[in-house]
């Protein structure tokens, strides 16, 4: 009798089915990614307050502090910021040890969904590793300003572990926790606000 294979797809709010072993853009929703986003906790939830920090604020975050370093930079690279952890909507976020553990098939899985993601947004499907470069620091900065404001981290453990070349910004930027319905439209005005002609989904 023939083993049966473990199934390897999820049912989204949409209505589509998502294979997460070979997704397709065609199965991409903005919706589904905004809904996950916003019930998907950040730090393992071990966060401050009376709201768990979710991806869809670090991401909301992380254009933002894009944007600030670099205001000069194309619009879809700013939407290429924002659903940097798309993926996250399907396979949640794991903390870098847990990653490190798991070896390399969470990140094939992750390159994956992000390539989809991208295609459908009209993205491509791998960034510029120029554009790559400067989304990772934001994002450096914006982890740097989560340990310390919101998840317990001391100034010196921050420093150590998420280094930063400049940190002025930091004082200009403050966190604040928001109910996940909440997030969940500011993410996807956020993203209406930075699609463009030139970006039509697939």
């Amino acid at each position: 009798m023939a083993t049966r294979q473990p199934r390897a797809w999820q049912r989204m709010l949409s209505g589509r089915r998502l294979d997460l072993l070979d997704p397709t853009p065609l199965d991409i929703e903005i919706t589904d990614i905004a809904h996950g986003l916003a019930f998907v906790a950040r730090w393992n939830g071990q966060t401050q307050g009376d709201w768990p920090y979710s991806v869809a604020e670090h991401s909301l975050l992380v254009e933002d502090i894009l944007a600030r370093l670099h205001p000069e930079i194309e619009t879809r690279w700013r939407l290429a910021a924002l659903l940097h952890d798309a993926p996250e909507y399907v396979i949640g976020d794991m903390i870098s040890p847990v990653k490190a553990a798991l070896g390399t098939e969470y990140g094939r899985m992750d390159e994956r969904l992000t390539a989809a993601v991208h295609l459908r947004f009209g993205l491509p499907a791998v960034l510029p590793l120029a554009i790559k470069k400067k989304i990772k620091a934001a994002d450096r900065i914006s982890a740097r300003l989560e340990a310390v404001q919101i998840a317990g981290f001391t100034e010196s453990e921050a420093k150590q572990l998420f280094p930063l070349q400049n940190d002025a910004i930091m004082s200009v930027l403050r966190i604040q926790l928001r109910p996940p319905s909440q997030v969940r439209t500011a993410f996807l005005d956020r993203f209406q606000s930075l699609m463009t002609p030139g970006l039509q989904p697939a």
